[in-house]
């Protein structure tokens, strides 16, 4: 068996320090924000887990896909975000603080809600009632280890060196999109995966449509529901972000491991080519007004 060093070992390692990088740009204050003020986190953990598997469901059903393609892309809506939407809410100049909080917060709930979500479409597309059972310690590892520790570092880099955390800002804004983006090809292109998801070309364009509307519908949807309830632009941008962007690596490990179903990974798949370029052009379309006026830029008052 081979080792699959990209998967294994670069991918994770890098999506740490991309955290570490983000946490560089964060204080202790941004999240003690967050819980003393709840109603951003609860609304986007709400519309993450409720509205985003009613809406999964709704399009799968309209969709005309197979019943096994049905459940996964529901599959898809039952995963939480990752550091993947971190990346993406920072380089969109949302909360970041709120995105970390959201996917750490989710990653644990969700260790019991997959299994009920995907057990309500099991049954409901394909009358099966088999039951499935995530890794209670293993998530809880992984999530610290990738999301919480490495930002949590950041932080305390940022309070005890704050000059030198802020020199770093800029140059990782390019550093990190660009190095995720290295670590994906080669996991994807480079690697040899005795899972792999085999995809032929008509399923991929029959699958395309409706996992670019659970994407985007999934965005519009938070970003409206925040924008409805009051929260400044940088918490819809990001709600938007969490709500629209989900774990594919996790939904793949779902569909193919435990539910032993290659095909009901086949939406997870599809789904991770394009994540990273919708968002950017939904990030362009919510910031449009603001891109089009280019003010001129104003010295910097000291804090």
């Amino acid at each position: 068996m081979e080792t699959q060093i990209f998967s294994n070992y670069l991918l994770p390692i890098t999506l740490a320090l991309i955290m570490l990088g983000m946490g560089l740009s964060l204080t202790m204050r941004d999240f003690r924000n967050i819980f003393l003020q709840p109603k951003a986190v609860i609304l986007g953990l709400l519309s993450q887990m409720i509205i985003l598997p009613l809406f999964a469901m709704l399009v799968a059903q309209l969709s005309g896909l197979s019943d096994e393609l049905k459940v996964g892309l529901v599959l898809i809506a039952a995963c939480p975000g990752g550091a993947v939407s971190n990346l993406i809410t920072h380089l969109l100049k949302g909360n970041v603080a709120l995105s970390v909080s959201m996917t750490t917060v989710n990653s644990f709930i969700t260790i019991f809600t997959i299994p009920a979500i995907v057990g309500i479409a099991l049954h409901y597309f394909i009358g099966d009632s088999k039951e499935i059972a995530l890794d209670f310690w293993g998530t809880l590892i992984r999530v610290l280890l990738i999301t919480v520790l490495p930002c949590v570092v950041g932080v305390i880099i940022h309070q005890q060196h704050k000059l030198f955390a802020e020199s770093l800002e800029k140059p990782l804004r390019v550093i990190m999109p660009i190095s995720l983006a290295l670590m994906m090809i080669g996991s994807i292109f480079l690697e040899k995966k005795e899972n792999a998801v085999p995809i032929t070309f008509h399923e991929y364009l029959t699958v395309i449509i409706p996992c670019l509307i659970l994407n985007l519908g999934g965005m519009f949807i938070g970003y409206y529901i925040a924008k409805a309830f009051g929260l400044i632009k940088k918490n819809q941008i990001t709600i938007a972000v969490e709500v629209g962007l989900q774990n594919t690596g996790l939904a793949i490990f779902v569909a193919t491991s435990l539910l032993e179903n290659q095909r009901m990974a086949i939406p997870s798949a599809v789904y991770a080519l394009f994540t990273f370029f919708s968002a950017a052009i939904f990030g362009f379309l919510v910031n449009k007004e603001e891109i089009m006026k280019k003010p001129p830029r104003k010295p910097q008052a000291a804090n």
